[in-house]
């Protein structure tokens, strides 16, 4: 190493990928003994390439395996990617100019394949690995591979045999850009502006005010409501109202559910505006008409509107209310949404079938399945709670798109009985495959109808710890696996990933699917706030890397505590750059002077006892800061300890002892060669987790041979030692001096370097008496050449 001057990350990080893939040193090992440490690593959706929060998500669980696999255990750390639903079938087609509606749909599934497996994932998967991911990737799996399909219909057949399923043509959420149904995980509210129209109906020739945002829905209207205790309105109760603009009239109902204070205090309900129409409809026993179509435009219902889209027919039908005077007031608003969190759209209610599992009943008893996991940060908790208290729909799981897991089901087509595949013949695909019977075991029918949409992403995507931990299902250590120690993520899919993963977890197990729950935050822009292409300030972590390194960016997404919000600042990456730097120069210098070094016991001085006392404070609380998952406080304790205590004092201190041995003896040199040699790994092997690949470089160029690990990363986490509280204090006092020194020197411009005739340290009685054994320290570090002591209140140090 003396003679190699310079470190390239450039062309050392790809080097040493590529040599711990060959050497597989992070292979997971089914048949070594001990305890396994098994982690449900996220797939990553694939949708083009790593963004920056998949950079800094996916180091802050990095850290945490590595050191994990250096306290000994046997890690299990997969990969995989989710690749199957509405983000990848946009994405072909986009890429190959497409549209899946206007192909044969099983040359549309083709295509994505192919798409996947030549084009996208394999350059998907290199941005994983460039950022340093110790994963195994020969453990490996996609959401849409044959292994990850059966694994996902299994779970359809069992959940349909408790009775936890069903099919049911009700109101669904549907997303009329996608054109298909979707969960109530899948909404997210959004601030949007709208007005309050005030619309006259009228009764028996009166009018009838009546406040709506959503005026397009006239054709829907099916009852006007108010609260019964509502004196305005008492006396319209068993009449009817008529439909401005449509030729319709409504009856006028009473219900609990009306808000004296919103609006004008009675409401209209149209099929379907909201889940209050929903329940309006059923518990009244209510016509549905249906003005919307899955398309998102207006359907013959809407009689002059037909085909104008939503939005377009809601301008409309404004105009045309303005035009007859039944439009007494109109107030601008801002009010929250429901938008399809994939696209953006607003969300519409439709009436169509639907499959869903059945877990509203469950809401108490998935509290306390939240409350039994490990959170952290602890806090975390309360968004899994406050997502479970307000639970109003069944899981749905159907899709009506066209690449995804297909549900193994078929239908009679005489009395529509369900049917579904048998557990050995899959994965099947009903559009290809026959069903297991010759016959309707209901009616005797012959004929079947194959169940054309696809499930949920997120109903396989919840199974992640089945469908990695289910490779090893025949060999012993599958029991070691599962449940896992581990499952990090961000902490936005708290109510997508991990509530959904708990639910299949404890339907089909009975257990909860992990010990511990880690929860990052998200990288934000240079000012805190969220990253997108609207905005144009999308850091790409592809430009880091390459301006940088990936050590320096690991070094960045270690800066701020689990689960928190980072805002990306790129000095913190020349920071990290500076780090690289400076533990590089330091070991070469260190491995300079171990040349001869032969690990012999030794006599060590008092600061040498000071040093490793020091060292051993910082591995005690590193250990245990990274025990609770607390990877900043070690990167910042570590740093500033390698900085400051390492480099500005210690090796400035044994200098002389280095250079000059005629001075103060070959055992000195010894011992300070010693404490060089096992606080220079220490503090290699405590940044290892998070700047993997230069610590693999120092550890490789010097420490391999008499260590005996292939790779830092699989040696032994460094162990607390010496503890010399006496010598400790010894140090800190020397060290004072030291700086003191320093300052005089600087405040009378003179170098750090030049020498002085003689100096004067004024002190306590006990500081003097703890610094006079020292003075061979203060005099070299110092550049002095007679010390004299006086003493007198506080250190100070004076030079002549």
């Amino acid at each position: 190493m003396a003679g190699k001057k310079k470190y390239d990350p450039r062309e050392a990080e790809p080097r040493w990928q590529r040599l711990w893939e060959e050497d597989q040193v992070y292979r997971f090992d089914p048949d070594a003994g001990g305890a396994v440490y098994s982690v449900d690593t996220p797939p990553p959706t694939v949708s083009g390439k790593m963004h920056l929060g998949h950079a800094f998500s996916y180091s802050q669980q990095d850290f945490i395996v590595r050191y994990k696999r250096m306290r000994g255990y046997n890690i299990f750390y997969p990969f995989g990617t989710d690749d199957n639903g509405i983000p990848t079938e946009r994405l072909v087609e986009k890429m190959k100019k497409v549209r899946a509606r206007d192909m044969e749909r099983q040359d549309f599934i083709k295509l994505c394949l192919r798409t996947l497996e030549e084009e996208l994932r394999p350059k998907y998967i290199e941005d994983w690995k460039r950022i340093g991911m110790s994963c195994d990737w020969n453990v490996f799996y996609t959401t849409i591979n044959e292994h990850c399909q059966r694994i996902s219909q299994k779970s359809f057949i069992d959940l349909y045999g408790m009775g936890r399923e069903y099919r049911k043509d009700a109101p669904t959420m549907w997303c009329p850009e996608c054109q298909t149904g979707i969960s109530q995980v899948e909404c997210e509210d959004k601030e949007l502006e709208s007005s309050f129209n005030d619309i006259i109906f009228k009764v028996d020739g009166e009018d009838l005010v009546i406040a709506t945002t959503r005026p397009e829905l006239l054709p829907a209207c099916v009852a006007v409501f108010y609260h019964p205790d509502d004196e305005r309105y008492k006396k319209h109760e068993g009449r009817e109202a008529k439909v401005p603009l449509f030729d319709i009239n409504v009856p006028i109902l009473p219900d609990p559910r009306a808000d004296p204070e919103k609006g004008t205090g009675i409401v209209m309900c149209c099929t379907f505006g909201d889940q209050t129409d929903m329940e309006w409809q059923k518990a009244h026993e209510l016509p549905i008409k249906v003005a919307i179509s899955p398309d998102g435009r207006m359907t013959g219902q809407a009689e002059r509107y037909e085909g104008l889209k939503v939005k377009e027919a809601r301008e409309r039908i404004i105009g045309d209310l303005k035009e007859a005077g039944l439009l007494v007031k109109q107030e601008k608003i801002l009010h929250p949404v429901n938008v399809h969190e994939r696209c953006g759209t607003e969300i519409e209610y439709l009436k169509s079938k639907q499959w869903f599992i059945r877990y509203l009943d469950l809401k108490d008893e998935m509290l306390e399945w939240g409350y039994q996991l490990n959170w952290h940060p602890e806090h975390m908790r309360h968004r899994f709670d406050h997502w479970v208290k307000g639970l109003q729909w069944d899981w749905l799981i159907s899709r009506q798109r066209y690449f995804g897991v297909p549900f193994p089901v078929w239908y009679c087509s005489e009395c529509e009985a369900e049917v579904l595949a048998r557990a050995e013949d899959l994965p099947v695909d009903p559009l290809v495959d026959n069903p297991p019977v010759d016959k309707c075991p209901n009616c005797g029918c012959k004929e079947f109808t194959p169940e054309e949409d696809v499930l949920d992403t997120w109903a396989t995507s919840s199974l992640t710890p089945h469908l990695s931990a289910d490779l090893y299902k025949d060999h012993p250590i599958y029991e070691k696996i599962y449940p896992m120690s581990l499952r990090p993520q961000a902490h936005d899919i708290i109510t997508f990933w991990l509530f959904n993963t708990v639910v299949k977890s404890r339907m089909h197990d009975r257990v909860n699917p992990w010990a511990d729950v880690v929860i990052s935050g998200h990288a934000q822009d240079p000012h805190g706030r969220k990253m997108s292409k609207s905005k144009g300030n999308v850091i790409e972590p592809q430009e880091m890397l390459e301006k940088y390194s990936a050590d320096s960016l690991r070094f960045w997404a270690a800066g701020c505590k689990l689960g928190d919000d980072l805002p990306f600042s790129e000095k913190d990456l020349v920071t990290g750059e500076k780090f690289i730097t400076k533990i590089w120069n330091a070991s070469r210098f260190v491995f300079m002077h171990l040349e001869d070094y032969d690990g012999k016991d030794v006599e060590l001085e008092d600061v040498d006892r000071w040093l490793l006392t020091k060292l051993s404070k910082i591995i005690a609380a590193s250990t245990e800061s990274f025990d609770k998952y607390e990877y900043s406080r070690t990167k910042s304790e570590v740093e500033k300890f390698f900085w400051q205590t390492f480099c500005d004092y210690y090796l400035e201190i044994v200098k002389q002892r280095l250079y000059k041995p005629e001075l103060r003896g070959e055992e000195s040199r010894r011992a300070a060669q010693h404490v060089l040699y096992h606080a220079l790994l220490a503090v290699v092997k405590m940044m290892a987790p998070i700047m993997p690949h230069i610590t693999e470089e120092i550890y490789q160029t010097y420490y391999r041979e008499l260590e005996g690990s292939k790779s830092v990363h699989v040696s032994a986490w460094p162990d607390e030692g010496l503890v010399d509280e006496e010598a400790e204090r010894k140090g800190d006092l020397l060290v004072e001096a030291v700086a003191l020194i320093r300052k005089v020197k600087s405040d009378n411009q003179l170098s750090l370097g030049k020498e002085v005739e003689k100096a004067k340290i004024t002190g306590s009685k006990d500081q003097l008496d703890m610094l006079k054994p020292l003075e061979a320290d203060v005099k070299g570090t110092g550049k002095i050449g007679l010390l004299e002591y006086e003493v007198g209140d506080g250190l100070s140090v004076s030079l002549s």
